[in-house]
């Protein structure tokens, strides 16, 4: 058996999961996740622990171990939540949360406008910090990546929008 499957998950208290035909909703204080289960992977719910079981061997396996490491994320994520920060490195270089919308002046011609999506909320501490939150892990981190994406840092100063933990190595410039 999958060695990530054999593990079961502890389901805290406050938490409700419940197991359909192919698709298992967990919810909790954050909000509800639902994840579907595909062909061969079964998902069993003992007590307070749950537990993924495969039939047969390849794919089914490698699913079981998937779909057991998705089912603890979203445990995880309906307790306490996911969140990333983001940090704006440059002159002028600032963030400010408006209504649904990330409003972003990053040195381009013209202001940013990132629509913030269903589920995800989105805080400006200061004018150069963001704090992405939300339940699902998955759209935490593809939101980040997103905001990242629109002016990434460059090698040279360092500037542009960065994950608060990202190391950026920096380039030696042209010599004389």
């Amino acid at each position: 058996m999958s060695r990530v499957a054999k593990k079961v998950i502890d389901i805290p208290s406050g938490v409700t999961i419940t197991v359909g035909a192919g698709v298992v909703t967990v919810k909790g204080a954050k909000g509800a996740l639902s994840l579907p289960v595909s062909a061969g992977v079964s998902v069993a719910q003992k007590e307070k622990q749950l537990s993924v079981s495969y039939e047969g061997v390849g794919e089914a396996r490698m699913r079981a171990g998937s779909t057991r490491a998705h089912l603890a994320n979203m445990v995880m994520g309906v307790t306490r939540g996911y969140e990333k920060k983001l940090e704006l490195v440059g002159v002028g270089f600032r963030a400010a949360v408006a209504g649904k919308a990330l409003n972003l002046t990053l040195g381009f011609s013209h202001p940013v406008s990132f629509d913030i999506p269903e589920g995800i909320s989105i805080e400006t501490p200061s004018q150069t910090e963001i704090l992405i939150k939300g339940a699902d892990r998955q759209r935490v981190g593809q939101t980040a990546a997103e905001i990242r994406g629109i002016r990434p840092p460059e090698p040279y100063k360092g500037k542009g929008v960065r994950y608060s933990d990202e190391k950026i190595s920096l380039k030696e410039g042209k010599k004389k």
